[in-house]
């Protein structure tokens, strides 16, 4: 599904001998798993996955996503994968929810505008957003905003959903609610990427681990093989590992 060979790259406007947002990259994700993507602050993860997401193009190295070969098919690349950002405000363009989950809906009387409506309020349905179909945006919370946008991202069918730092922020029960949405995403096929500071919500359902220091991959592997070597990283690993060298579900 993801195959990446030598990515790097740098923002435009970087001062003369700063090293690359990330340089080097090389890993490879297969279709339905799940990639844990984990690093400090200015670590590249934004970086890389505006790369997964088409958004960015590599300086040098190369990128597939599903035979979409980068650099060059970066527009079918966009149309593949849906990436969801970590502040909600940035992503949502509708004045209310009905509006921000129709936005690329077709014309309402049409036979396919009919069945996109019906999409979308199955879909605030099952992200708990029902009655709030025409709630203005800016009147729900913090956890509901990141609902909407996952929900919206969801309904695009993408190949490969990226989600950046989904759990920032949430309470407990938004971060189970989330977990169970990431599982019902992996028992349909969909491929992942989710990036966190912290392991604990999400390495149980991670497949693969792919950790970032000073925009460098220092390590790629299954959890049980990375978790050892993360806190060199600037990462700490779930309690459960260092007590018990275990990996348990997030309860």
């Amino acid at each position: 599904m993801i195959v990446a060979k030598g990515l790097r790259y740098t923002h435009p406007g970087t001062p003369a001998g700063t090293s690359p947002a990330l340089d080097g990259a090389e890993f490879s994700v297969p279709p339905g798993a799940l990639l844990c993507l984990c690093g400090v602050n200015g670590s590249g993860k934004s970086t890389l996955l505006q790369l997964l997401a088409g958004l960015l193009r590599a300086d040098t190295g190369t990128l597939e996503v599903a035979g979409h070969r980068c650099p060059g098919a970066e527009a079918a690349l966009r149309r593949h994968a849906a990436l969801v950002l970590q502040d909600a405000d940035m992503q949502m363009l509708g004045a209310t929810v009905a509006e921000d989950l129709l936005l690329i809906a077709p014309p309402a009387h049409t036979p396919q505008g009919v069945a996109a409506l019906a999409a979308a309020r199955e879909a605030a349905g099952r992200f708990g957003l029902a009655a709030h179909w025409d709630s203005p945006v800016h009147t729900l919370s913090y956890g509901q905003k990141r609902k909407l946008c996952l929900a919206a991202a969801l309904l695009a069918a993408p190949g490969l959903l990226l989600l950046d730092e989904p759990f920032s922020g949430l309470d407990h029960p938004a971060a189970l609610e989330l977990r169970d949405i990431l599982a019902r995403n992996r028992a349909a096929g969909l491929t992942q990427v989710v990036s966190v500071h912290e392991l604990e919500p999400v390495v149980d359902m991670a497949d693969l681990m792919l950790v970032l220091d000073g925009g460098r991959q220092v390590l790629f592997g299954p959890p049980a093989a990375v978790l050892d070597r993360v806190r060199a990283h600037g990462v700490r690993p779930p309690c459960s590992w260092t007590a018990r060298r275990e990996i348990v579900p997030y309860e």
